[in-house]
């Protein structure tokens, strides 16, 4: 992508983000989607590179910085034994049941093996709710939802990168399912990357105090957001799950160690410029890469999909909170039913698409296409739907 055609994907971002006034039935996320569909058709805009490389390593650490530094330290202990379930435990049974799904309605559709439908529905796994946390925050007037959604769609990333390898490597016929061998790969690169990410956000909350200057600060936190990222993936571990927990532990550190009043506002400042920056294109970016995936014959298929990965998600949800009755009086059927909608597919579902693409030598068109149409039909219908839904059930 030329410095030029970045420049214009932005003015176009800004554009919709200035018509945009109350945000809250018609998600900006969605509109981006669509315009970038529509620029795959301007040859100016086709020609545009999008990789799992870019996604990755320049757009994730950031928004996942500033999602996890902004998210209030009192929710995530609050919400904690909830969100570590449905990050883990939860990804762990979607992808199993939505696998199992997916591979046994699969028949009609299209030929897919057991490891396929898996692995297709470790792709769609992952939440990402950029597009409907400021609806659910202003159509409920109860952060407690939102905040259950946000918590998870930051953890979840990791889980859903270590399955999806996996599986990936089963698919190719790389290597053998171990489940001792995945119990422990797990365990290295999530408490591995949870231990770097924290023992370096813990860092950056007392190197701050060295100096007063909030520009420097500023500066302190880009190190942090993409050295540790890049770090972790240098020595193995999630550099999700690091830079997650880095900016956790910042949040966590606000207001009992770090005494800079204006710390937190010049990072807002800052950060809130990249962060809408960066969704704008990556959104655009996603409807120009998609758009050549969605004219192939799969869009029945891919709507059974989502809505069988609807059903799961209520089902996990409402069943975890059945079996434990701390989380069955924090949350009703109706708020279960809004975080099950509000979950999702987004900027990691296009990742996971990307990676698969780029290690496959066949021909995989079909799977190709019918995990882009999967993801748009979630982005669309959900972010749309998750106002009314949520006006209506609370």
């Amino acid at each position: 992508m030329s410095i030029i055609q970045g420049i214009l994907l932005l003015f176009i971002g800004f554009f919709i983000f200035t018509l945009d006034k109350k945000q809250e039935n018609i998600p900006v996320p969605t509109v981006l989607v669509f315009i970038g569909i529509g620029l795959s058709f301007v040859p100016y805009f086709s020609s545009i590179e999008v990789t799992e490389h870019m996604i990755y390593h320049a757009f994730l650490p950031a928004l996942l910085f500033v999602s996890a530094y902004r998210f209030p330290a009192e929710q995530f202990k609050k919400h904690m034994g909830f969100i570590l379930f449905l990050a883990t435990a939860g990804i762990l049974l979607t992808v199993g049941i939505l696998g199992g799904l997916v591979y046994a309605v699969s028949g009609p559709f299209l030929s897919l093996s057991l490891i396929g439908a898996l692995l297709l529905a470790s792709i769609l796994t992952p939440t990402d709710p950029v597009s409907v946390v400021s609806i659910l925050k202003n159509s409920t007037g109860d952060e407690k939802i939102a905040d259950v959604v946000e918590g998870e769609s930051l953890l979840n990333d990791g889980t859903s990168i270590v399955m999806f390898s996996v599986l990936l490597g089963i698919y190719t016929s790389r290597e053998e399912f171990s489940l001792l061998s995945f119990t422990g790969e797990f365990l290295v690169v999530s408490l591995g990357g949870a231990g770097l990410g924290i023992f370096f956000g813990w860092l950056m909350s007392k190197g701050i105090h060295y100096t007063h200057n909030k520009e420097y600060q500023v500066m302190l936190s880009i190190v942090l957001a993409y050295g540790i990222f890049n770090l972790a993936e240098h020595l193995g571990v999630s550099g999700v799950i690091a830079t997650v927990s880095a900016g956790l532990m910042l949040s966590f550190e606000y207001g009992r160690t770090i005494k800079e009043e204006h710390f937190k506002d010049t990072l807002d400042g800052f950060w809130g410029i990249v962060e809408i920056s960066l969704l704008s294109l990556l959104f655009l970016l996603i409807g120009i890469k998609s758009a050549p995936y969605l004219s192939s014959p799969v869009w029945g298929f891919a709507f059974l999909i989502f809505i069988l990965s609807m059903i799961v998600r209520f089902v996990i949800i409402t069943g975890s909170t059945t079996l434990f009755p701390h989380w069955r009086k924090e949350l009703s059927w109706r708020e279960s039913a809004v975080i099950s909608w509000s979950g999702l597919k987004g900027t990691m579902s296009v990742f996971l698409i990307l990676s698969f693409q780029v290690q496959q030598t066949g021909d995989h068109e079909m799977f190709l296409s019918l995990a882009f149409a999967t993801v748009l039909i979630s982005l669309v219908i959900q972010s749309l739907g998750v106002y009314p839904l949520s006006k209506k059930l609370l």
